[in-house]
């Protein structure tokens, strides 16, 4: 009871990390943009178009594994179906792109989507209205993710579901979701999904300097959430989450109604993965079917583990540490990717539970406790001043 008391009684702390991460991440996202767009191609420094695009979805699937560290490694949960929160805030961003096409599209249709035209659609789909005003997409982007987890928490975490039934749940869920999306039917592009995307906010999204924009926004966006996610777990709702995932039992027993804790974390760890999706699609070009699927939202985990659950920044450095790996073994090996990432998991798994953030603690903390011997001629002295 006394270690759960320590969680309650503890003030509102911030990481000592935070802030010096945040100036680093800000750093090294304005030096790739400005290296974009101020240095000639021949420069040492220069940082191509190509790889602009490809750290800015790096930066995605890191603010997509801070949305699963906050849930896995704060509260314990989890959770195999963050892909389908990530899909979902893609689609809604996806929506809002295929409306700025107008009549730019194969078929010339203002109103109608060229896939829509293909499949035989006379008109626009009650739920495609509006989304052809930035405002309403990006409330949908928060909305729609933050809606099915509100239900789904809800029901699930009233239901005391917990453990490797919940996880079994959560990836049914974006299995169930993949499956309905690939249906033409529904409205979304089938298993093509929805691309050929041409502006965004009037801007061209092929243009150099669109593309440094989308990265800066997502790293700034990036930064942002890791400051609001630090706050939150570091505050007195942190505390508690803390304590659930430690002692669920005993947290409700003194009188807290876990269920309502876990399920506004839920919401809000699926609020960011929305985003992240949101801010994925227009840097990608495309979104489809594909994102939903399980082997994504085990993928996530991985990231996680490799760079230290629980730990938030660790999730950030887990995630860019191995999707650069995944560009480059697969440009090696692409058959043998999946191979290299079960075993990175099971030797992470087995000799690094703390992932690398865990393992450059460690150091920290042997290199702190050698203190250097005390001189023989001020031991004396030290001796002689308390005789």
């Amino acid at each position: 009871m006394s270690r759960l008391s320590q969680y309650f009684s503890a003030g509102r702390t911030s990481g000592k990390h935070t802030m010096p991460f945040v100036v680093i991440l800000l750093a090294l996202t304005a030096f790739a943009c400005l290296s974009n767009l101020l240095l000639p191609a021949d420069s040492i420094f220069y940082v191509s178009t190509y790889s602009i695009t490809l750290l800015g979805k790096y930066l995605c699937y890191a603010m997509l594994a801070l949305a699963v560290d906050i849930i896995w490694g704060y509260c314990g949960i989890l959770s195999l179906g963050h892909g389908a929160f990530f899909a979902l805030g893609g689609y809604a961003m996806g929506m809002y792109l295929m409306r700025q096409i107008g009549d730019r599209g194969v078929y010339g249709n203002p109103n109608l989507p060229d896939f829509m035209i293909f499949l035989g659609w006379k008109q626009l789909p009650w739920f495609w209205h509006g989304m052809d005003h930035f405002w309403l997409a990006m409330i949908m982007v928060v909305l729609v993710p933050g809606l099915l987890a509100f239900v789904f928490g809800w029901l699930a975490f009233r239901s005391r579901v917990t453990g490797v039934y919940l996880s079994i749940m959560t990836q049914a869920l974006t299995y169930a979701l993949m499956l309905a999306f690939f249906r033409n039917e529904m409205g979304f592009g089938g298993n093509n999904g929805l691309t050929d995307f041409k502006d965004i906010l009037g801007f061209d999204l092929q243009s150099d300097h669109t593309r440094v924009a989308l990265f800066a926004i997502t790293g700034v966006i990036l930064a942002l959430l890791f400051i609001i996610s630090q706050k939150i777990l570091s505050s007195r709702f942190g505390k508690v989450i803390l304590a659930i995932r430690d002692a669920e039992a005993r947290s409700r027993f003194i009188g807290y109604r876990t269920d309502h804790y876990k399920v506004w974390l839920f919401v809000f760890s699926a609020v960011i993965a929305g985003i992240a999706g949101a801010l994925y699609v227009p840097q990608v070009g495309i979104i489809n079917p594909g994102e939903f699927s399980p082997i994504n939202s085990i993928e996530m985990v991985i990231w996680v583990a490799v760079g230290g659950r629980g730990t938030l920044i660790g999730a950030i450095i887990g995630a860019l540490l191995v999707n650069y790996a995944k560009t480059r073994f697969t440009a090696i090996m692409p058959d043998a990717w999946l191979f290299a990432l079960g075993a990175m998991f099971v030797l992470v798994t087995l000799y690094l539970p703390k992932g690398l953030v865990g393992v450059y603690a460690q150091l920290m903390s042997k290199r702190g406790s050698k203190t250097p011997p005390t001189p023989p001629h001020l031991s004396r002295s030290l001796t002689h001043e308390s005789d």
